[in-house]
């Protein structure tokens, strides 16, 4: 499943910070402006997310991307490396920008991350 694209800035100015440009809620991949449905990179990276919301029954993908960013949070004492820390984030990060990824991504691949 690629995830459901959809514009929203009113998504984003009710909830979301000024730096952020998607953001995934299964099924949907919530953009905040019609430019940015044409940045493959960032579709890229939001369809990552889906597929780890997938693999983790959703639920427990939200429990534990939370624990882990208030983890990271404590070890950082910031919520910018705490996010750029988080097992999901490194593994959408590194691998936005190859378009196969998803073709021959491992099983629980963000594991690798943590």
């Amino acid at each position: 499943m690629k995830g459901i694209v959809i514009v929203s800035p009113k998504f984003f100015k009710l909830f979301m910070a000024s730096w952020a440009k998607g953001i995934t809620l299964f099924p949907f991949i919530i953009l905040k402006d019609e430019k940015s449905r044409n940045e493959t990179t960032l579709i890229q990276h939001e369809q990552i997310h889906i597929r780890q919301q997938i693999e983790m029954l959703i639920l427990f993908f939200y429990i534990w991307y939370i624990v882990e960013y208030l983890i990271r949070r404590i070890q950082t004492g910031s919520w910018r490396k705490a996010y750029q820390n988080i097992s999901f984030e490194k593994e959408a990060y590194a691998h936005q920008h190859n378009n196969f990824y998803l073709k021959e991504r491992p099983f629980w691949e963000h594991i690798y991350w943590l």
